[in-house]
């Protein structure tokens, strides 16, 4: 029995002349890990940005844990845990505060770094990998048939134009997708704040607990320590409409930070400024044919919790194997199907989270705002409740929809479980992720599966549990089963 779990009818696509299987579209976050996964596995990668330099901007800066196991299962955890401070502790209004320390994770909190620094990772393992980079090249048009997709690109190159051809396309390219226009694909939704001021600062007095956030009479700000001496502000304040690309003044900065915490900390030396109004929007297809859309491209939100990125990094981990899959001819054309059935919902979600929070931010009365700080203070007090929250903003408590009758693990996130120690064999799960491959987990004495799956890593557990799993690559359990 097939499911988009774990498909077990083999289908071989028909051979597309190209010079790329897949032509991804933006070199942002979602767009490098995905282009990684795809060259890792052997797939010829074309990677299309409008951009012809690598960008300064780095409005994404929290990589919660979910995001780091991802990473961990391709061996770049590591180094990017490097460039910024690790907290174990979110506050939210007033006293309140959200404990990450207690995540059933290797990585029990959230870093904080640039964007530019997880780009950076990214890019060095996709280039690494054979991934091929394409900078300065926008997508004017694609047209797609049963067998390809054609991309319009116009090049700085003297502005020529050409034609690139793939099996499939994925446009990772922002909330202002060229794809997602190309495909004439509606993004419904509204605009939640307008004007909000980012900004790279030093501060001559550390706040009191961070990261730091506060709301006051129709004024908020947040800030958060990079680890280089530099913090990242966030500032809004209600009524201020001035349009997105209006400059950043330190003195406006200032203002709205002292209005919401009673100081700006002797706020100085902004090395990086921008402004941008935050929409919720989504679109209602993932897939179109053989064109995808992933991350901003295809859902928009506030930023508050820190969650857009991090969706996007989980759309890419949840597409990218697939593609390999039905491109290497070991799994139906129908499992690309499912990318859309599982990321959907939890973009939904998503927009849900963040948008409870961001209306939790934007109380106008007093008596609401405090009613809703005693809320959150008393909320904090009972690790159940924080626990909850916890899971679903670190992207641990995702899960995605089993078939009916399957074991209660199928569908789950695979913990990083020990395994037996063996010279040269990983000594946990998301070490043996690393193949790239479904991982067998057998209980200890368990032996080896009947007819298994070709290419399909196996290990033995090392705790005393007898349940038996079938991890696909992207860390989620595909099956399960109770032996003994």
């Amino acid at each position: 029995m097939s499911s988009p779990l774990f498909p077990r009818t083999p289908s071989t696509p028909a051979p597309v002349p190209a010079p790329a299987d897949v032509i991804v579209v933006g070199a942002g976050p979602t767009g490098l890990l995905l282009a990684g996964d795809l060259a890792a596995a052997g797939v010829r990668v074309t990677v299309v940005e409008k951009r012809a330099r690598e960008s300064n901007l780095t409005r994404a800066f929290a990589v919660h844990a979910r995001t780091l196991e991802a990473f961990d299962a391709r061996g770049i955890a590591e180094p990017l845990l490097a460039t910024g401070p690790f907290l174990d502790t979110l506050r939210i209004f007033g006293r309140g505060k959200i404990d990450l320390s207690r995540l059933p994770s290797r990585f029990p909190g959230v870093l904080m770094t640039p964007q530019y620094e997880t780009e950076r990772v990214l890019e060095e393992r996709a280039l690494k990998a054979g991934a091929v980079m394409r900078r300065g090249a926008e997508v004017t048009g694609l047209r797609q048939d049963a067998d390809g997709v054609g991309v319009d690109l116009r090049t700085d190159e003297g502005g020529g134009a050409e034609t690139l051809r793939a099996a499939y396309v994925v446009g990772a390219d922002g909330v202002r997708s060229a794809v997602r226009r190309a495909l004439g694909m509606p993004f419904p939704g509204k605009s939640v704040l307008r004007s909000v001021m980012l900004a790279d600062v030093r501060l001559e007095a550390e706040p009191d607990g961070l990261p730091a956030f506060n709301s006051v009479n129709g004024s908020f700000a947040f800030l958060v320590p990079f680890g280089d001496g530099y913090y990242r502000a966030i500032a809004w304040q209600r009524g201020s409409d001035l349009p997105a690309g209006a400059p950043v003044d330190l003195d406006e900065l200032k203002a709205v930070t002292r209005a919401a915490f009673g100081t700006d900390f002797g706020m100085y030396d902004a090395r990086w400024t921008s402004r941008f109004h935050s929409d919720e929007r989504q679109v209602p297809r993932y897939r179109e044919g053989r064109v995808f859309l992933a991350g901003d491209a295809a859902h928009v939100h506030s930023p508050a919790g820190g969650l857009g990125m991090n969706a996007g990094l989980q759309d890419a981990a949840n597409l990218g194997w697939k593609l390999a899959a039905v491109l290497h001819g070991t799994a139906p054309d129908t499992l690309l199907d499912s990318y859309h059935d599982e990321r959907h919902p939890v973009g939904q979600q998503v927009l849900r989270i963040s948008g409870a929070l961001v209306r939790a931010v934007l109380l106008a009365s007093p008596v609401a705002r405090g009613l809703r700080d005693a809320v959150a203070m008393a909320a904090a007090a009972v690790p159940f409740a924080t626990d909850r929250g916890a899971l679903m903003i670190s992207g641990i408590g995702i899960d995605y929809p089993a078939p009916p009758g399957a074991h209660p693990l199928t569908g789950r996130r695979a913990p990083d479980l020990p395994l037996a120690e063996r010279p040269g064999e990983p000594s946990r799960l998301y070490e043996a992720l690393r193949a790239g491959t479904y991982v067998r987990v057998l209980p200890r004495g368990g032996g080896a599966p009947p007819h298994e799956k070709a290419g399909v890593t196996t290990v033995t557990r090392a705790d005393a549990r007898t349940t038996t799993l079938l991890v696909r690559p992207d860390g989620y359990v595909a099956e399960a089963a109770a032996l003994g």
